[in-house]
């Protein structure tokens, strides 16, 4: 394939999880494939270079950088000067990997496509300081007007793209991001019993992975906390934000928070194991775009208990557990349900398994290519 793609790389060497992973996911498939096209990607600096080593190296791929020092000039450059560089190094198609494209780029002649993950500041504007939601809603509008055709992560995004926009359906195609089938890894005994050591687990667990934010909405497990036999502990991994002491001064109020463990910073290489021994997933995010926790949970043979309202379903699948966000009591309902029988525990879990199966080596490397096809028409 003689063509020249050019890729948004800033959360490729800066993001650990989240949108990073997604863009080296892709990139990684992409090289691999037989009919990989040249790829350039365009990035404000060098980044990390612990991420940038896990983007595979091939000679049909090469880093660019802004060369600008100060933040201001390098946003400045990804959000505009970034055309002349395409034009420059003679870029056929212009992919905005995290829901953004540059101002101009359809004007100067070069094909685009972009993939949207979310539109979260349009869903719950409620998590956004005014002008920080301003600001999205904007590059959001004049995002929809440079791209040729839209890559939606879910069905959920599309149907919110839709919804948000008049921007034509058949414009817009979902494809699914790749997951990794590194949760399916049993950790043996001698790893697991590392990984309770080194972060004090108790013998049983729920468990909940996420940035502990508002949206995510942690505080609907620790409400139903109380409800659940008294050997059950929480155990949280994720970024620290100002609701972490929300939730803690509730816990402390209902007297549970001696059953509740945070952890923060925790490798990837340790999560399959706290995975594998907890005995429920609990996930409550009030919005997701994907919902990538879910899928690693049912990789690694738990059973979910989701909450309603975004495409959480759509990732775990008809035999996981959704509640809605705000009653805890159901939430305590489904996980008592679980937690007191091992039979429908071991049900749940497999049939949760089997599903999650069709995000991991689909096809992203070939559906992506016939995506660029489109827009060059070929």
């Amino acid at each position: 394939m003689n063509i020249k793609i050019g890729m948004d790389a800033k959360r490729i060497v800066r993001n650990t999880s989240g949108l990073g992973s997604y863009g080296r996911n892709l990139v990684n498939a992409l090289t691999d494939s037989s009919d990989c096209p040249e790829l350039v990607l365009y990035a404000p600096d060098e980044g990390r270079a612990d991420l940038r080593s896990q983007v595979h190296a091939s000679e049909r791929l090469r880093f660019a950088y802004s060369g600008k020092r100060w933040r201001l000039a390098q946003d400045l450059w990804r959000g505009k000067g970034i055309v002349a560089d395409l034009r420059r190094d003679g870029i056929d198609l212009y992919h905005g990997l995290t829901g953004e494209l540059p101002q101009g780029v359809r004007r100067a002649g070069i094909k685009t496509v972009v993939t949207i993950h979310d539109l979260i500041f349009l869903r719950h504007p409620e998590y956004y300081h005014r002008l920080d939601e301003m600001l999205y809603r904007r590059k959001f509008y004049r995002t929809l007007r440079e791209a040729d055709r839209i890559i939606a992560i879910s069905e959920c995004t599309k149907r919110d793209i839709l919804y948000y926009s008049d921007y034509p359906a058949n414009r817009i195609d979902v494809i699914y991001q790749n997951c990794s089938s590194d949760f399916r890894r049993t950790a043996g005994d001698d790893e697991r019993a590392a990984v309770r050591r080194r972060y004090a687990l108790p013998e049983h667990y729920i468990l909940n992975v996420g940035t502990i934010e508002e949206r995510k909405n942690v505080m609907l497990a620790v409400k139903a906390l109380s409800q659940l036999p008294r050997r059950e502990h929480l155990v949280i991994v994720g970024r620290k934000t100002s609701y972490t002491n929300e939730v803690m001064e509730y816990a402390a109020h209902h007297g549970v928070d001696d059953r509740i463990v945070l952890l923060h910073g925790v490798p990837n290489a340790d999560l399959p194991a706290l995975y594998q021994m907890a005995d429920v997933f609990v996930y409550p995010s009030r919005y997701e775009g994907f919902g990538v926790p879910v899928i690693e949970a049912a990789q690694s043979g738990l059973p979910v208990v989701a909450a309603t309202g975004s495409c959480l379903e759509e990732a775990g699948g008809p035999d996981n557990f959704y509640v809605d966000p705000d009653d805890s009591d159901a939430m305590a309902a489904a996980l008592n349900r679980l937690l007191a029988d091992d039979d429908e525990r071991r049900r749940v879990a497999q049939l949760g398994s089997e599903y999650v199966r069709r995000f991991e080596g689909n096809r992203v490397a070939e559906q992506m290519l016939e995506e660029y096809d489109k827009v060059l028409g070929r």
